[in-house]
Order: structure tokens, then C-alpha cells, then sequence
């Protein structure tokens, strides 16, 4: 498989994929902030969609805080992956400490990113839930969890890049999964990109405020 050379062009390359979903007038794209977002931006610019975020924190080892053992997401929702738990020994008062550290951080960003916006209504519609790429799917997983109970009529997981099993595993949750290319073995999100730097606040607030503006103007 190719590479991405960035979230951008990863984003292009994955709205190929999801064309079958431009004329849905029911359509909301939901990015994973903060990776997703790039991605996001350019899958709801070509398929004619309103861009919005959701947000999920994933919930790290104590040992190794960048594999997940579960995530939260907006609305005070746990996922835990009690295999995991029980695999490396975590204790309970582990698991309380990074989700009262991880929800502070959820609730700065909903602040930050979204403001007084509430999030869109989801009820009937056809939802793409965007990131920049799986790993375990334990973030995906609680994204769709919490999108659940907001009873949409479909959910898209749609990413650039992922591990066949994961992204098999998808489907047992969603209504459809779009990954645009798997690679085994995967090792990690970053490795397919040339560019994987971290995107930033700002550079969130700015394309969602762009996404916006696109959305108003053609909607006129």
C-alpha cells in the first residue's frame, strides 16, 4: 500500500471511498478530534456535508499511555476494555485517575473547540464518525457507543488506515465501515504518514470554523 503524505491528502483519498454518501440529505460528519479533524474537513467538503467533532479521550495504560484500555466521550460515557485490565494488573483506582484526568481534558476541549454550540441533532441521520487512522478501536468504539443513544439512522466508521481486525471488528458496532486501506502487520497510526505531526488546537478551531462558513454559504 501507498502512504498518505499527510491528514490531508489522507482525507481526499478516503472521501473517494464514501461517495456513495453525498446525496444523503440526511448527512453529518463527526470527527474524532483532534487527528480526525483534518481528515474530516476535507471527506465533508467533497461529499457536500456539515462538519462537526465528537468528543472521545482515550483512556491509557498506566505504564504505556498511548495503548488504550478504554475511552470516554462527551456525555460522561465509559468504555473499558476489561481484558486489557485484567492482562496488565490496572486497579480500580487506576482506571478512576486517568478517567477524572482524561474527562478534564474532554470538557477543556469541548470548551475550546465547540463553545456554546451544542452538538448537532443525530436523530435520523446518516453519521460518518471520522479519525485519522485505528489502532485497538478502543476510541471508536466509545464514539459509537455514545452516538448510540442519540439514535441515528446509520453509522459510518470511515478511516484512512487500520489493521484488517479492527477495522473487521467495526462492523460488529457500525452499520458500515469504510477503511480506505489496512496494512498487517500495522504497528501504529504514524508510520503510514509522511507527515504525522500533532495538529493543534487552533488548527482544529480553524477548520471547523472554515467548514462552517463553506456549509452556510452553499446551503444559501
Amino acid at each position: 500500500m501507498s502512504r498518505f503524505r499527510d491528514r490531508t491528502d489522507a482525507g481526499r483519498r478516503l472521501a473517494s471511498a464514501l461517495v456513495a454518501y453525498a446525496h444523503d440529505p440526511t448527512l453529518l460528519v463527526l470527527a474524532l478530534p483532534r487527528g480526525g479533524v483534518p481528515v474530516a474537513f476535507e471527506v465533508a467538503r467533497a461529499l457536500h456535508a456539515p462538519l462537526d467533532v465528537l468528543l472521545v479521550r482515550k483512556l491509557g495504560l498506566p505504564a504505556n499511555e498511548e495503548y488504550a484500555m478504554g475511552a470516554i466521550a462527551s456525555g460522561g460515557l465509559v468504555v473499558l476494555d476489561r481484558s486489557v485490565k485484567e492482562r496488565f494488573g490496572v486497579s480500580d483506582a487506576q482506571i478512576s485517575q486517568s478517567i477524572e484526568r482524561e474527562r478534564r481534558e474532554l470538557e477543556r476541549r469541548e470548551q475550546l473547540y465547540r463553545g456554546n454550540r451544542a452538538l448537532p441533532e443525530i436523530a435520523e441521520r446518516t453519521v460518518i464518525l471520522v479519525d485519522d487512522g485505528l489502532a485497538t478501536g478502543a476510541t471508536m468504539f466509545a464514539a459509537i457507543a455514545a452516538l448510540r443513544e442519540k439514535h441515528p439512522k446509520r453509522i459510518v466508521v470511515a478511516v484512512p488506515i487500520g489493521p484488517p481486525e479492527t477495522c473487521e471488528a467495526m462492523r460488529a458496532r457500525a452499520d458500515d465501515v469504510v477503511c480506505a486501506d489496512t496494512a498487517d502487520p500495522f504497528m501504529a497510526i504514524g508510520i503510514w504518514y509522511d507527515d504525522f505531526s500533532q495538529t493543534t488546537d487552533d488548527e482544529v478551531r480553524d477548520l471547523l470554523d472554515r467548514a462552517e462558513h463553506e456549509w452556510s454559504v452553499a446551503s444559501e
